[in-house]
């Protein structure tokens, strides 16, 4: 079955032209993954606003979103 491509929120863009084609926050060049390393990282959500200001407490929960249905796949369980 073809995967399908992950829902995008629409606080995410993606634009061949910006970032290489991969998803970033709208208006800006901060890339979906970007938000995700630093959350990784052990970065919190406040500490990423007062780095990037120009970004909104909206734009991280889209990131978050973003991320959670890209790696969402079904499983399939054969016997």
């Amino acid at each position: 079955m073809p995967r399908r491509p992950p829902a995008k929120p629409a606080r995410v863009a993606i634009d061949p032209a910006i970032c290489a084609g991969r998803p970033h926050i709208r208006g800006t060049r901060v890339r979906v993954s970007d938000i995700l390393q630093l959350l990784a990282s052990g970065a919190s959500a406040a500490e990423i606003l007062v780095d990037y200001p120009y970004l909104e407490e909206a734009d991280l929960s889209a990131a978050f979103a973003y991320g959670a249905s890209a790696v969402d796949h079904r499983i399939v369980i054969t016997a």
